[in-house]
């Protein structure tokens, strides 16, 4: 049997010996491949946790620079806003108080006629007012939460000269807001024997201005269902 087993033995020292060299140290160097490959892993799991934290930063930093550049632009609208106040408020209040601003007042534009009338002494004179229209306005003006509207006057007066016309249109637009429209003139046939007999006849057409707040937009009513 010792004869039998030696020759065996020397095959299976033969086939070792026959294995290539980097084959046969492997084995010394499996924990450091082990190692190298787990480090390997390590350091790419750590670069892909870093490009995802930069990304989630750059993400919270362009939000924050949104929120920032969004509150900005609400400060710099407040400030144009209190800016706009300090410089227009004045001429608010003024028109205001002459009624340009508000619901149409009919009693004062007929006082003020009135007045002008007797303070330049002119001829009795007649009118009729339209219903009030929203102005439509050819170039774009910024009203803000105001509409303008006007009410058509069309007035009729006999005068003893052209002057008369241009002073009392005069005198009226330092009491109220109103835009001439029109106004035409012709000559009266001369009065014998009257004295401050009316030369002239004017018929004008005036529209009185008005600033009224915009009406609010209509709420939908709820639809109620049906069972």
């Amino acid at each position: 049997m010792n004869a039998q087993s030696v020759p065996g033995k020397k095959k299976a020292a033969a086939a070792v010996i026959a294995l290539p060299y980097w084959l046969r140290e492997f084995g010394q160097l499996r924990l450091a491949a082990l190692g190298l490959a787990a480090a390997a892993g390590l350091g790419a799991a750590l670069v892909l946790t870093t490009l995802w934290y930069r990304h989630d930063a750059a993400d919270a930093l362009a939000q924050a620079q949104q929120t920032r550049d969004a509150a900005y632009a609400r400060f710099a609208h407040v400030e144009n806003e209190k800016q706009e106040i300090r410089a227009y408020q004045p001429r608010f209040i003024a028109l205001r108080a002459r009624g340009m601003i508000g619901e149409e007042n009919r009693l004062d534009w007929v006082e003020a006629v009135r007045q002008v009338q007797e303070r330049r002494r002119l001829p009795p004179l007649s009118y009729e007012i339209d219903p009030q229209q929203p102005v439509r306005l050819e170039a774009a003006v910024g009203l803000g939460e105001y509409r303008l509207h006007a009410s058509r006057m069309r007035l009729h007066m006999d005068l003893l000269h052209e002057m008369d016309l241009f002073n009392f249109l005069a005198d009226l637009r330092a009491r109220s807001f109103y835009a001439a429209q029109d106004c035409s003139l012709k000559r009266l046939p001369l009065a014998q024997n009257v004295a401050n007999a009316p030369t002239l006849a004017a018929d004008c057409t005036l529209n009185w201005l008005t600033l009224t707040p915009a009406a609010p937009a209509p709420v939908a009513a709820a639809k109620k269902g049906t069972r």
